[in-house]
């Protein structure tokens, strides 16, 4: 193996420092809070075990409102950064605990700052990874990027509205083919707001749902799809007129 195919020592250590950091900050909510019987506090893998999380929580929300914010973010920004499933179970959370508009600000807020977490951790230790994992994934994004730059925004917002690309996968993958940070982080931060609204919708109503797949009816697969179309228009025409350019002056020259 390669000295560029492995992780040198100081990478995984820096690695290992960010999850201590977040695991410190997990502590100090944890020293904060009152004694009690904290068993059920585990990440959920489904919605039963999601819906005794928030009765358990729902007790606590409203004394140690901060306490519950802080190990909340903590948690969801843990997850993104170290490509975690279960985050579809954090956003229902909010939904459940922190209502509609507060619960949609502190998914968005967390989802982005996982995900920057995320861009930069892989800038700095990523690529043996994403080159191992997905490297027809990779070529085929870096060829698309490559094509789209002068439209980046809109088709980075595209990919994060539509599921043409796994949001796991543009996080790592952004950085190794040169996706600037201003960009990365617009398209999170809007592109993610569709697909949060109606998670945290759905956990409004968490002891109604029976099934992850209640989440996305037709309507509201039908809306993200629209929205992702009229965001990567631009790129589209954008290129088209691209194209006519070469075409228009060449019947000038002759």
């Amino acid at each position: 193996m390669g000295r560029d195919e492995r992780f040198p020592v100081w990478e995984a250590a820096l690695g290992a420092g960010v999850a201590a950091a977040f695991a410190a900050g997990l502590v100090g909510v944890y020293l904060s809070m009152p004694d009690s019987d904290y068993s059920f506090l585990k990440l959920p893998r489904n919605l039963e075990e999601l819906q005794i999380l928030t009765g358990h929580l729902e007790n606590y929300t409203s004394d140690y409102t901060l306490q519950v914010l802080v190990g909340y973010c903590a948690v969801y920004i843990f997850m993104q950064t170290f490509m975690i499933p279960g985050t579809i179970f954090m956003s229902l959370l909010a939904g459940a605990l922190f209502g509609q508009l507060q619960g949609l600000a502190l998914v968005v807020f967390a989802a982005t700052a996982g995900a920057s977490s995320c861009y930069f951790l892989s800038k700095m230790i990523g690529k043996p990874l994403v080159f191992s994992l997905w490297p027809d994934k990779l070529n085929f994004f870096q060829k698309q990027v490559a094509k789209r730059r002068e439209k980046l925004l809109n088709y980075m917002l595209f990919l994060r509205v539509t599921p043409t690309l796994p949001n796991t996968f543009i996080n790592l993958a952004s950085p190794i083919v040169d996706v600037p940070y201003h960009i990365f982080l617009l398209a999170t931060l809007i592109g993610l707001i569709p697909a949060a609204y109606v998670t945290v919708r759905a956990g409004i109503a968490l002891g109604e749902l029976s099934s992850l797949s209640d989440l996305y009816d037709t309507q509201s697969i039908a809306l993200l799809f629209l929205i992702g179309v009229v965001s990567v228009t631009p790129a589209l025409l954008g290129k088209d007129e691209a194209q006519e350019k070469p075409s228009e002056i060449a019947v000038g020259a002759s």
